[in-house]
């Protein structure tokens, strides 16, 4: 184990040069992840907008809109013009929205790279603002809304979120609603972009062939067309402790199984990897999980059941899913509430933490190998306020930690036993009162 361990410190020693960098544009400093990787004569940058996702959203679905907006290229050229430009010149550049942020991204050969960079200034000065690229991404919109009213994963997992987050902004429907789509206007998503898409509320993640000096050239030119905004604190928000079960009866011939719970646990803490063996272990590790041992290897009643413990800026919550036969429901609704129940009281057994550590410490170079992963996790860090060797400082606190730090953090969060279950299932097999 130890000698894993010092080959894994090597390799990210060698593989890992990303860096925290500065820029300043106008009246602000704007953070730059950066990595130079000659290796490959590949660029991107991505402009990552904080607290201006989906909970940023004044209508439901609006932060999607309006990233889909964008993705339909200039009103001069219009979505398939503006598209063809691109694919001539293997130039990527796409808008997308989450939970917490907003991101638009540019990518391309080395060599295109001032090309794609033009693209994207003409893109950021004439988005295709038109009513018919609205009515074009409405009409998909309203299409794929109207799919998900068949799809029992989906309903399940939003029901879920409506009733842990009740009345809170994460409870409201991310992709929107067919009444919300409906009514959005261009109007809308203008003030959208220009009151959540901002010099001072963005952060910059480059990689690739690609200098630092290079990078700060092009951000000044990119970012300059961007406009102050106002900016907020993401709202923490708690899970319910009710240990509710809500049932959506439709036509199916088996019960999907979503679940959550409280994890009283903030991202900031510095001892995520107690959080991580305890995510692993309970319902992250397929097999080699509780929930899987429980559920599926001794009673067969699911080919599959998994569970994370969620830990962002604006939530920390255990949420969980799997499949049953309608007449194996209630035995594997209990059976979930049990083995969080047992998990929670009795904690974990040495062999257990030994081959968690195992695992964790052993593939961990995996998720390291490519550039976009190591910006990715150095992204994460920067923005959950943790230093950029924050990975390497876990790994050798994993390392050395011993069974009873382990089981006496699983004993002290009591609180994930206090499960809500959402249940789409049939309602003449449904034996749950």
């Amino acid at each position: 184990m130890k000698k894993l361990f010092i080959l894994l410190l090597l390799l990210q020693g060698i593989a890992m040069a990303t860096s925290l960098n500065e820029i300043t544009i106008k009246d602000r400093k704007v953070p730059v992840v950066f990595e130079e990787g000659k290796y490959i004569p590949i660029v991107s940058i991505q402009l990552i907008f904080k607290n201006a996702g989906h909970l940023a959203n004044s209508i439901d679905g609006l932060a999607d809109m309006s990233a889909k907006l964008l993705n339909e290229g200039t009103s001069k050229d219009g979505s398939i013009g503006f598209a063809t430009k691109l694919d001539a010149h293997a130039v990527d550049i796409g808008a997308g929205a989450g939970r917490e942020s907003f991101v638009i991204e540019v990518s391309s050969l080395k060599s295109e790279f001032p090309y794609a960079i033009e693209r994207l200034i003409e893109l950021l000065k004439d988005p295709n603002y038109t009513q018919e690229a609205l009515d074009q991404i409405k009409h998909q919109k309203i299409g794929w809304i109207t799919q998900k009213k068949s799809d029992f994963d989906y309903i399940a997992a939003t029901t879920l979120r409506a009733t842990l987050f009740e009345g809170t902004t994460l409870a409201k429907p991310y992709d929107g609603t067919l009444e919300s789509i409906k009514k959005l206007s261009l109007k809308d998503i203008k003030g959208f972009v220009s009151s959540n898409l901002g010099y001072n509320n963005v952060i910059a993640v480059v990689g690739g062939d690609i200098s630092f000096n290079e990078a700060k050239k092009y951000l000044k030119e990119i970012l300059a067309l961007f406009p102050k905004v106002e900016t907020s604190d993401i709202v923490k928000v708690s899970a319910s402790n009710k240990k509710e079960t809500v049932l959506i009866n439709e036509e199916t011939q088996q019960a999907y199984i979503y679940f959550g719970a409280p994890f009283n646990y903030s991202y900031k803490e510095t001892d995520q990897y107690l959080a991580k063996i305890a995510e692993y272990l309970l319902g992250g590790a397929g097999f080699g999980s509780r929930l899987m041992e429980e559920i599926r290897v001794k009673r067969g009643l699911t080919y599959g059941a998994y569970s994370s413990l969620r830990r962002t800026k604006s939530v920390s919550y255990l949420s969980g899913y799997l499949q049953t036969k309608l007449s194996t429901q209630e035995e594997a609704k209990n059976l979930v509430q049990k083995v969080v129940d047992d998990f929670v009281k009795e904690g974990i057994s040495p062999k257990e933490l030994e081959d968690t550590k195992k695992f964790l410490l052993g593939s961990e170079p995996l998720r390291n190998e490519t550039l976009s992963q190591r910006l990715g996790s150095a992204y994460n860090d920067y923005y959950h306020e943790r230093p950029l060797d924050f990975a390497k400082q876990q790994l050798e606190k994993l390392e050395a930690v011993t069974l009873d730090e382990v089981n006496v953090f699983i004993k002290s969060h009591t609180e994930l036993s206090d499960i809500t279950f959402s249940i789409v299932t049939k309602k003449e097999d449904n034996q749950t009162k």
